[in-house]
């Protein structure tokens, strides 16, 4: 995986790129389909809803590794079906929702590449996103590796 971060004048961005072992269609289903992204992001049991639209809404409770859950909402702000989500996430007490991008590009119509990226107010808040979007792919890496396997 490859990890870039910069510094840019209306904030702090991250972009992580990793190649995984599935089609673009395999990655898309596993993280627009609530069933699917429930098993590999963490979500709590049922707490997963997605209108995988431009303006539809998502929710969804994370649960942390000491048990810990805490709620997520937004809104999906562009969707190119296989190619490109760009996630509106929202963020309490801040007028503006967070926007991580997440674009597709499948490489021989068995591997696709992944890169994920986001711009943050502060650096704490790019690490502390780039450190959950790092465990996010991991999990997403795991889980289709384990659904080939099937």
């Amino acid at each position: 995986m490859s990890t870039e971060q910069t510094t840019a004048a209306d904030g702090f961005s991250y972009a992580l790129t990793r190649t995984l072992d599935a089609p673009a269609v395999q990655v898309w289903r596993a993280w627009t389909t609530a069933e699917q992204y429930a098993q590999w992001a963490h979500a709590a049991i049922g707490s997963v809803e997605m209108d995988v639209r431009p303006g539809g809404a998502w929710k969804a409770t994370m649960v942390t590794p000491d048990g810990g859950q805490f709620p997520l909402t937004g809104s999906y702000l562009e969707v190119t079906e296989n190619r490109l989500l760009t996630i509106g996430m929202d963020v309490p007490g801040k007028p503006e929702p967070a926007v991580m991008t997440m674009e597709l590009d499948e490489q021989d119509g068995h591997r696709t590449r992944i890169v994920l990226r986001q711009t943050c107010d502060t650096a704490e808040e790019r690490d502390m996103s780039e450190q959950g979007s790092t465990m996010l792919l991991d999990s997403l890496s795991a889980f289709l590796a384990e659904e080939a396997g099937n």
